[in-house]
């Protein structure tokens, strides 16, 4: 609280101290464009106006151009209507000194002749996905409290999103599924990770890549994936960047609560826009000052280039890197990190993404051509007693590298109530791994791991929207096929085909039922498949997991302020891998640092987990945005068919958070998010294995004891973060300052007690095989207040 304490008085007085005309309510001008959405001509008397202030707008003139003059600061939308269009709700923009260009695409709306009557929504589902679809906007990125601008961390507001409260991790679980199911896509393009010190086989991580200062919006589906997005089995999260500035040069700078940062945005001539971020980390310095045991380092960067090379084609290129390296703090004195410092190795990685998508435009139809290449190189390295003086201590020495190189084609046409799609993708997946490492099977031995591996991959999708006149009635089908050379079953795309349907209908004003059904596959990670013994791949007869989702719901809007609904999902696994050396599904696994993956498995593993999701959003543009949802679940495996079922690693059984942010005048804003969850099922240790001198030496840690696989279960755990706001408003440019606390309720996690070695041996004289540590118990108790402060100005 001592930390508390100073910085609040800080806060208030910087507010204080700034000049009086900072404290004026500034106003500023949004220029933009008005075009058509698929011949990109532009569109002609259109009303603009601000969403919430239509008071506040403007007519496009005969060019397609606009300008509102005298628009208050802040996030705001805005809705464009015409004859012959669709009315449309733009995503969310921050109007400052720095406000971006506001291009609008407008859809011709063969239907209505007459001046547009239907109000747009905020509240946003697409044809394809009624159901398990929401979108975020830069107010929840922003000012999400306890989040800190990581996505990982602001979806866990909405429905069937558990979290760990736990470290410093952010891993996604959706639905009952592990952190290995997700995917990740930006502008369309597939991103493998996109966490720092990535778990290598998963894509869970301690914080994000991405920058959020370049995010425009995002869609996380949690069911009915579309057609296009391959590879979930339990979330997809679509992140769509901003487009350059096309008017001015724009800056800002960024002193978050890890890291510094710049971005940057702005245009080349008069077709190219561009998009920029760097940041460098400062929490090796933050964890030093703390007495940690690990000093965590990363830079990363993005930038995204965009150049209209006709009216009809447009190309885009993005790339998006990271560059991390965690060393160990073996000055630091304790049990605790005693313990830490036993088992956790030196981590360095290196990640990017680079890809280019090209997009034609051709009346009805629209094609879109892909091509990307992502890379990862992983590095572990540990030393028995951190003592690197020998390699006669080596217990760990890793080194693995991914890369995937994808391209993709579709066209999609609009013919009045029907869109029809479909596409093709190939891609090349290179594997490589050199390991040395200490194992423990029954006695200790070096092993010296080496796999080479290249995947030939492809997929194929098709599918189809219909609306009615009315829009009360919309429905989707959609077929997709996966295939690759890795084996002659997972060759055949028929074994892999992915169905998919889901339908939506208005049963009276305010009042929408929706369901869909689909069958989704995921290749298995390349560490499985790659693995070898003996010189030769033991995986050949792994199979595509696969998942099935119904999913079904009902949904109230009032005046597009209020959407409360309520939505039931069952998913049945099958063809998960099992592990031979202990018997856990693959897909229990993945929310640690290391590598997942690299052991001998089979497909023989099945999984089921169905619950029932209610969640309300509220919102009144300028003023007030609460999102609030309620998850009660079940999620359950079994090594076979005929094994009994048992609890998975991510049954928490409920999960709740009521999250919000309230505008104040002059600039101040108040959050604060109330997040619950239920305990977590956890494994007993094996203390006859693990106090094993020649076992606790090649690992640093105890082994756990399978054969009571979740027999325990930790207690339910809750926690209250807030977050206040500053923002000031000059002419030409905008400062704004934070303060965000983390679990202002000192919550305590109470964990079993870990066991660890003593380093005393009791039977000295027993053979080296049977030599045994004095254990001792370490209380396992996490959870503090962690206050930061944060400051952006933006020019």
């Amino acid at each position: 609280m001592r930390i508390v304490n100073r910085i609040l008085p800080f806060l208030l007085f910087a507010a204080c101290c700034m000049p009086v005309r900072a404290q004026q309510r500034e106003t500023y001008s949004v220029a933009g464009r008005v075009i058509d959405r698929l011949t990109r001509q532009p569109v002609p008397y259109v009303s603009v106006v601000v969403a919430g202030d239509e008071r506040k707008g403007a007519s496009s003139d005969s060019t397609g151009r606009f300008v509102i003059e005298r628009v208050p600061p802040g996030i705001c939308r805005f809705a464009a209507s015409s004859v012959g269009y669709k009315s449309l709700l733009t995503s969310e923009y921050l109007v400052s000194a720095a406000t971006p260009f506001v291009e609008i695409e407008l859809e011709e709306d063969a239907t209505r002749v007459e001046a547009v009557t239907v109000r747009p929504s905020p509240f946003r589902a697409t044809v394809e996905s009624p159901v398990g679809l929401n979108v975020i906007g830069i107010r929840e990125i922003e000012k999400s409290p306890g989040s800190n601008r990581d996505i990982s961390r602001i979806v866990r507001s909405y429905p069937g999103v558990a979290f760990s409260p736990v470290g410093y991790r952010n891993d996604l679980i959706v639905r009952g599924g592990g952190p290995s199911e997700n995917k990740f896509f930006m502008d369309g393009i597939e991103i493998p990770n996109i966490n720092h010190f990535a778990t290598q086989g998963a894509t869970g991580g301690p914080v994000s890549i991405v920058n959020a200062d370049l995010i425009q919006e995002i869609s996380f589906y949690t069911g009915a994936f579309p057609a296009d997005r391959a590879g979930a089995l339990s979330s997809v999260l679509d992140f769509r960047l901003r487009d350059g500035n096309a008017e001015k040069q724009t800056f800002k700078a960024t002193l978050g609560a890890s890291d510094a940062g710049v971005s940057g945005s702005g245009h080349i001539g008069g077709r190219t826009t561009y998009v920029f971020s760097l940041r460098q980390s400062y929490l090796q310095l933050l964890f030093k000052m703390l007495g940690l045991p690990f000093l965590p380092n990363y830079i990363d960067g993005q930038v995204k280039v965009k150049t209209r090379l006709t009216e009809r084609d447009e190309l885009t290129v993005l790339a998006l890197a990271g560059i991390d390296n965690m060393k160990l703090n073996v000055d630091e004195k304790g049990e605790d990190a005693e313990y830490l410092l036993s088992y956790l190795p030196r981590i360095r990685q290196e990640t990017f993404t680079v890809g280019a998508s090209w997009r034609h435009y051709a009346g009805r139809h629209v094609q879109t051509v892909t091509l990307s290449h992502n890379y990862l190189n992983n590095r572990n390295l540990k030393y028995r007693n951190n003592d690197a003086s020998s390699e006669e201590n080596l217990t760990l020495r890793l080194r693995s590298v991914e890369q995937k190189t994808s391209l993709r084609a579709e066209n999609r046409t609009y013919a009045g109530r029907w869109t029809l799609r479909g596409g093709v993708e190939l891609n090349y997946s290179h594997y490589t791994n050199r390991t040395l490492q200490r194992l423990y099977a029954g006695g200790v031995r070096l092993s010296d791991y080496r796999t080479r591996l290249g995947i030939v991959g492809w997929g194929l999708f098709a599918g189809a929207d219909y609306a009615s006149g009315d829009r009360r009635f919309t429905a989707s089908a959609g077929l997709r096929a996966d295939g690759c050379d890795y084996s002659a079953r997972m060759a055949r795309p028929w074994h892999q085909l992915s169905p998919r349907a889901s339908v939506s209908y208005v049963v009276a004003p305010g009042w929408t039922v929706s369901g869909s059904a689909g069958l989704y596959y995921q290749l298995p990670p390349y560490t499985a498949l790659g693995f070898k013994e003996e010189g030769a791949f033991v995986n050949r007869d792994l199979r595509y997991m696969r998942v099935g989702e119904v999913s079904a719901g009902a949904s109230w809007r009032l005046r597009d302020r209020l959407i409360v609904s309520v939505e039931g999902f069952w998913k049945g696994y099958g063809d998960v891998p099992l592990s031979l050396a202990d018997g856990i599904p693959l897909s229990c696994k993945g929310n640690d640092y290391g590598v997942v993956g690299n052991e001998a498995l089979r497909s023989s593993a099945e999984g089921r987990a169905y619950g029932v999701e209610a969640m309300a959003r509220w919102q009144i543009p300028g003023r007030v945005n609460v999102v609030g949802s309620v998850t009660l679940f079940r999620s359950e495996y079994r090594s076979d068919g005929a094994s009994p079922w048992v609890a998975s690693a991510w049954d928490n059984r409920f999960v709740a958070n009521v999250s919000g942010t309230y505008d104040l005048p002059r600039g101040w804003s108040v959050g604060a998010k109330l997040s619950a969850v239920g305990g977590a099922p956890y494994t007993p240790y094996d203390l006859d294995k693990s106090s094993l001198v020649e076992a606790w030496n090649a690992q640093g840690r105890p082994y756990y004891d399978y054969s009571r696989y979740n027999e325990g279960r930790l207690d339910a755990f809750a926690q209250l973060d807030l977050r206040i706001d500053k923002v000031f408003y000059f002419r030409g440019c905008m400062l704004g300052l934070y303060i965000d606390l983390q679990n202002v309720t000192v919550s305590k996690l109470r964990q079993p007690d870990v066991a660890m070695s003593t380093g005393e041996i009791v039977n000295p004289e027993a053979p080296a095989s049977e030599q045994r540590y004095r254990m001792k118990y370490l209380r396992q108790e996490s959870g503090t207040l962690l206050p930061s402060i944060g400051v952006t100005v933006e020019f």
